[in-house]
């Protein structure tokens, strides 16, 4: 996990000295959509495809009937157990939304992470996220208790997710202030289609403070892979619980996007979804898109994307028909 900052298809997460290929698996359909033999099956997919990178959260999948949040971490953890493959794996998770570890206070963080670990069944969180700003606790003392997790050798990295410019910067005065560890990482809401990210603060803030940035609903919640192209794929019999999200892009600008992405596909004999990802990791500050699959065949379009390079014209394309 400690290789060069940039080898073939590594490439570091800040400052930090965590290596990974620039593709990061979301979990938070295991436990939900897929389950444990779907959820093992996939892990062996991915890593063997050479990724290396897995989003969790404690809170995944808490929304579940019967589930209890922790659900996909406890799959991680088991996986991990019985393949051995601790040091195959950056793991990324994070606290703010677990029923039982709500909010940012210190203790809380504390009590989370070593919640997480335990389910994880390591002894060391790489990537340990603010899930969502809790703004009911000062942020010294939240900043302040992931620095001590960083100190007590519990976890590697800090990472910073949804919050806004303004709290980021003062996330950052915190810091420097108090001779506190660095965030290293931003997870915001950003895809081909969703692209205020570019324009309300959030990339400035990244580049300023050199945050590696891994945008969560890469592909708009199925919409960027091709899947849901009229409202009738949407509401049809058999489509993913999730495809309501997918509902707000279809139309006119949708058709717009889908029309260039499928020229850019078969120009390069790949699919959507993989020129989708491809596009959204060659944007400034972005380091590995997050991408979800609940079965293998789902997965190999998200692996395809790791070594696709798109040209600066397709790049352009993209973006003008989805301005």
């Amino acid at each position: 996990m400690t290789e060069p900052a940039q080898t073939a298809d590594r490439a570091r997460i800040g400052a930090s000295d965590l290596a990974i290929a620039p593709l990061s698996l979301g979990t938070n359909v295991f436990g939900w959509t897929a389950d444990r033999d779907a959820t093992f099956a996939v892990l062996d997919a991915f890593t063997a495809g050479g990724g290396n990178f897995l989003d969790t959260a404690d809170g995944y999948s808490a929304w579940v009937p019967g589930n209890t949040g922790g659900d996909s971490e406890r799959l991680i953890g088991e996986w991990i157990a019985s393949r051995g493959s601790r040091d195959d794996v950056v793991i990324a998770t994070k606290v703010s939304t677990h029923p039982d570890f709500a909010g940012l206070s210190a203790s809380n963080i504390r009590a989370a992470a070593d919640a997480s670990l335990q389910r994880l069944g390591t002894d060391v969180i790489d990537l340990y996220y603010a899930h969502f700003d809790d703004a009911d606790v000062p942020l010294e003392e939240t900043v302040g208790a992931f620095s001590a997790l960083v100190d007590a050798g519990k976890v590697r990295a800090i990472g910073i997710s949804n919050y806004t410019p303004e709290r980021i910067d003062e996330w950052f005065r915190v810091t420097e202030a108090n001779g506190l560890h660095r965030a290293v990482a931003l997870q915001p809401h950003y895809n081909l289609v969703e692209r205020d990210f570019e324009s309300n603060g959030l990339r400035e803030r990244a580049e300023r403070e050199g945050l590696a940035v891994f945008p969560y609903f890469s592909l708009a919640k199925g919409f960027l892979a091709g899947k849901y192209r009229t409202e009738a794929d949407v509401t049809a019999s058999g489509a993913s619980v999730r495809a309501g999200g997918a509902a707000p892009y279809v139309g006119e600008r949708g058709d717009r996007v889908l029309a260039v992405l499928d020229a850019v596909a078969a120009a390069h004999g790949t699919s959507v979804a993989s020129v989708s990802l491809a596009w959204l990791r060659q944007q400034p500050t972005v380091v590995a898109p997050i991408a979800s699959a609940r079965t293998v065949e789902q997965l190999g379009d998200l692996l395809a994307s790791i070594p696709l390079e798109l040209t600066d014209e397709e790049l352009a394309a993209l973006a003008h028909a989805s301005a």
